[in-house]
């Protein structure tokens, strides 16, 4: 499969009370993902190699160096106002989401983690306002195209009214329960 086929992503449109029947029916290839992002659904491919280093030295970060006992899920459904999500990743109060169907609301979530790839703009906006209205303490945002990285927090009705931004490369301290410096430049290379 070439690099270009991985920045593939097809959208569907639907209408009315069909438009979720149609995505729950929805079979995907393997590997491939589907969610239901303001309306539309989009199905896209497997990441590339460095979208999934990305988050597997984040998580590594955390799991050294974060005191708390945290669950962490990496393909975990979530429904939020605004549609069905799956985050790249989701630290979760331990135990908080045992034993959920696939698609589950997000009691318990403290963070949830994008890497943006091949539709960085529904990374930027609506997922970040879907995760803020459903209240979602942290949203960290690996903005690879804009060589940043984007920890939201402080979630309203309709957005988080904070936005802490540094550039890939330096030091992004988590606030508690991670309550830590992310080393941002070992999430590259």
């Amino acid at each position: 499969m070439s690099a270009a086929t991985h920045d593939f992503a097809e959208t569907w449109h639907y209408s009315g009370d069909d438009l979720l029947e149609a995505f729950l029916a929805l079979e995907t290839p393997e590997g491939f993902k589907a969610e239901l992002i303001d309306g539309e659904i989009i199905v896209t491919p497997p990441p590339d190699t460095n979208h999934e280093i990305a988050i597997g030295r984040f998580v590594r970060q955390v799991f050294r160096n974060c005191a708390a006992d945290l669950d962490f899920a990496p393909g975990i459904g979530l429904v939020v106002p605004g549609g069905r999500f799956i985050p790249d990743g989701t630290f979760i109060e331990r135990g908080a989401m045992a034993d959920r169907e696939s698609w589950s609301e997000p009691m318990g979530v403290l963070m949830v983690l994008e890497v943006t790839s091949s539709r960085p703009e529904k990374d930027r906006e609506a997922k970040r306002k879907g995760y803020a209205a459903a209240r979602i303490p942290l949203y960290l945002l690996v903005d690879r195209q804009r060589n940043e990285l984007v920890l939201y927090g402080d979630p309203g009705a309709g957005d988080y009214a904070s936005a802490l931004r540094v550039v890939l490369g330096a030091v992004l301290p988590l606030p508690e329960p991670f309550g830590f410096a992310l080393d941002t430049a070992d999430l590259v290379g």
